[in-house]
């Protein structure tokens, strides 16, 4: 059932805090999950989010921090001091989920919480994980797993898995190195138990196996284990030693955060922002693109201005300016939308520029056929030109496939040389084609009317 945060409950947990009332808080926060606390705290002030979780269990407190928003996070952090952030929160956090934590913190707040974790090898298993750089396997990987030499036994297997598992809170892969702890494979524990109590665990162990190495992107991981339906992926170092995992709720934050940014930037937003930025920030983030939208329709108004002339002796091709312009657009980005996707699902295949090109023309012609096909049809009926019906056709079905092949040519271009390919979706495909579809529109009016 779907948790739902109602104007009494709210008022209820604020009057309980208000009172420091434990037994209550306990009660109205029972069974509820660590991200419904989250939202509820998102609407708190910092004095009643802080009685709240100094009542909740260190896990759950430590564990609903994690689910706020970054800038609530930030707010609240604020108010608690070094040593409270690392013995409230830190302590009870997996290594990889304390490392974000610390990494919003400015650098001189950071030292300090990490000179108060108690637990000098978290600190420094912290520490490491501070040091890869952000949008990397290593900077989302965490340390808790649990691994078998190769060389051991069923039986001494099992006694070692008890003894890690014990400090771990989730056991998703019993992992099977070398002495050197180079990873080598993935124990099945369905072989384990059915093997022999003296079988090594190099006889049973499975060696296929994927891992990614520290330095590799986000996208690299989240494609593997998307792709091979995955719950945990195993970072190794140059020298091939397993040194971390990634589990799946590591990867889908990273798989919503590429979407976000995907979006935004589709959206003619430069920057990753929120709704709750500052009136700057927001405005920072949109005015460059606008800019550009700007800068694209004086142009398109230089183009209409260029063919005036043709315009006033034939005042009828003004009707059809906004049309022309629209479709360009709107295909523009559709074409330029598909590929985007297809390059960020790693489904574009071996296949070239050309062969990309060429598809996207079939199709593109197709769509351009019906539309100008539709448009002639409507100027037959209604128009009183055969001129400005052929014109208008002419034109349409020109501009959606130069405007498809434009919009398949950009991001794949970009692509190649290692850049976004999602800059080419939204304003900027729809402000170059629009100028395009006017040149075109203008220069097949001059074709048909004789002018």
């Amino acid at each position: 059932m779907q948790f739902e945060l109602t104007k009494e409950y709210l008022s209820e947990i604020r009057e309980a805090s208000a009172a420091s009332d434990e037994n209550r808080l306990i009660g109205l926060f029972n069974e509820v999950h660590a991200a419904d606390i989250a939202e509820i705290i998102n609407e708190l002030t910092t004095e009643e989010a802080k009685t709240v979780l100094h009542f909740l269990e260190p896990d759950r407190a430590s564990d609903t921090i994690t689910h706020l928003d970054e800038e609530d996070r930030k707010d609240l952090l604020n108010a608690y001091t070094s040593v409270e952030i690392a013995e409230n929160f830190v302590e009870n956090l997996e290594t990889d989920d304390a490392a974000d934590l610390i990494q919003e913190l400015s650098e001189e707040r950071r030292e300090e919480v990490i000179a108060q974790i108690d637990d000098i090898d978290q600190a420094s298993q912290i520490v490491d994980l501070l040091n890869y750089e952000e949008g990397t396997a290593g900077a989302i990987m965490g340390k808790e797993m649990v691994s078998v030499y190769e060389h051991l036994s069923v039986t001494e297997s099992i006694l070692e898995l008890r003894k890690q598992a014990e400090d771990i809170e989730n056991v998703y892969t019993v992992y099977v190195t070398d002495e050197k702890d180079r990873l080598k494979g993935r124990l099945a524990l369905k072989k384990m138990l059915v093997a022999p109590t003296s079988a090594k665990i190099k006889d049973v162990y499975v060696s296929d196996i994927h891992w990614v190495k520290a330095g590799d992107t986000t996208e690299e991981v989240a494609s593997i284990m998307e792709k091979y339906d995955l719950v945990a992926l195993p970072v190794v170092d140059n020298l091939h030693r397993l040194i971390g995992r990634i589990t799946i709720d590591d990867v889908v934050d990273v798989i919503k955060e590429e979407a976000d940014r995907d979006y935004q930037m589709a959206s003619g937003i430069s920057e990753d922002v929120e709704s709750t930025d500052s009136v700057w920030v927001l405005t920072r983030a949109r005015l460059p693109w606008l800019i550009l939208g700007l800068i694209g329709g004086i142009f398109g108004a230089r183009v209409i201005g260029l063919y005036e002339a043709d315009i006033q002796l034939y005042p009828e091709m003004a009707f059809f300016i906004p049309l022309v312009a629209a479709m360009g657009g709107n295909v523009g980005v559709q074409s330029s939308a598909i590929i985007v996707q297809g390059l960020a699902n790693n489904t574009m295949g071996m296949s070239g520029i050309l062969p990309r090109l060429l598809k996207e023309f079939s199709v593109a012609l197709l769509n351009a056929t019906a539309c100008a096909i539709i448009v002639l049809g409507y100027n037959i009926i209604f128009g009183d030109s055969l001129n400005l019906a052929y014109t208008v056709s002419l034109a349409l079905l020109a501009v959606i496939v130069i405007a498809a092949l434009f919009g398949t040519l950009i991001p794949l271009t970009l692509d190649k040389y290692k850049i976004d390919p999602a800059l080419a979706t939204g304003p900027f495909i729809t402000t170059v084609n629009d100028i395009l579809g006017l040149f075109i529109y203008f220069m097949i009016g001059r074709l048909m009317y004789g002018m």
